[in-house]
């Protein structure tokens, strides 16, 4: 620039009409869409999702993701090409799936779950690869975002803000007479830490008490599960993904002692939880990829509001309902969606 600049002030004296119809020519060139859009429409886009669990409802936060990337105008093999992996609840693994993606230089990561956003955001820290994050119930906490207006951490996403007190409020619809509500949960992951300091907070407003137990991992389960269960009326599962992982041992212990589970959203209800308030973790995955596209498109994370989805709506298993001798409660005649199993 400085050697235009010379130039043109050198040649200013004796001939006006040559540089200016150039510099003209440059700023309009510069200014023109035509250039920039063909750049943007013919460039293949490399993205990497990493998912930190292979269980119902993050499966269908992937499958929400790629429909709506479809619906976005990305197609995987034509206009992006997808890297999905899956780091089967094991944070390491979790590590390894973002170091691998950051080395190859992807254009954008998306992580599934808090505990594959944080392995992401820390390895993508220092880099200028923007990390997308789906089903991070409390991304601050997570230390993920500086705020949910404006994240300023180089990641964004969407956030499944458990419907807690509506949850609490089933549980006594379905007890009028229960006291204790067991929580099981695993003391890293950073959702289940949040979810229980609310829930906590929330029980003596509907004469609950919460009796919890932490697990650091599957090996743990079935004991604590035992423990757990001679200790309350109920049990109140989160979206805890090593608790998830291993729900089958938690609902034939519960079965056998006729101790009802209630799950936090639907595909735990298939599962055989009893009923749950539920977010539609489809829907979460297909507004995580409109976030995706807005970044694809040229936006910058740093500037994107996270996205809270909060809206639930009531689920039951009318076969665990059977099982258990238990009758729906009359406020949810109206409104309650039956679901079967698997």
């Amino acid at each position: 620039m400085k050697r235009v600049k010379k130039s043109v002030e050198k040649n200013i004296g004796l001939n006006m009409v040559l540089p200016l119809a150039l510099i003209l020519a440059l700023i309009l060139a510069s200014c023109s869409p035509t250039q920039d859009s063909q750049i943007t429409k013919d460039k293949v886009f490399r993205l990497g999702l990493t998912q930190y669990a292979p269980h119902p409802s993050l499966d269908n936060i992937r499958e929400g993701f790629l429909q709506g990337l479809e619906e976005e105008g990305f197609l995987d093999g034509k206009n992006i090409i997808l890297d999905i992996s899956n780091a089967d609840g094991k944070g390491e693994n979790a590590a390894l799936i973002a170091q691998n993606y950051v080395a190859k230089n992807y254009d954008l990561i998306t992580a599934i779950a808090t505990p594959s956003a944080m392995a992401a955001h820390s390895a993508v820290e220092g880099t200028d690869i923007p990390l997308l994050f789906s089903a991070v119930s409390d991304p601050i906490f997570a230390k993920l975002v500086e705020s949910l207006e404006m994240p300023a951490r180089g990641a964004s996403g969407t956030a499944d803000i458990l419907p807690l007190e509506k949850q609490m409020q089933m549980i006594r619809a379905f007890l009028p007479e229960a006291k204790k509500i067991g929580i099981l949960y695993t003391t890293n992951e950073v959702n289940s830490q949040s979810h229980l300091e609310t829930f906590t907070k929330l029980a003596p407003n509907y004469g609950f008490e919460i009796i919890a137990l932490g697990v650091n991992g599957p090996s743990d389960i079935p004991l604590a599960v035992d423990s757990l269960l001679t200790q309350v009326d109920c049990v109140n599962n989160f979206t805890d993904n090593n608790v998830v992982n291993n729900l089958d041992t938690l609902l034939e212990k519960a079965n056998e002692k006729g101790i009802p589970v209630f799950g936090s959203e639907e595909e735990q209800v298939r599962k055989g939880c009893i009923a749950s308030e539920s977010i539609d973790y489809f829907e979460l995955g297909r507004i995580t990829a409109q976030m995706a596209a807005q970044i694809l498109n040229g936006e910058k994370v740093d500037e994107m509001p996270v996205r809270l989805i909060s809206e639930s709506k009531p689920v039951a298993n009318a076969d665990v309902m059977a099982a258990l001798q238990m009758e729906l409660p009359a406020e949810y005649t109206k409104t309650i969606e039956y679901l079967t199993g698997n």
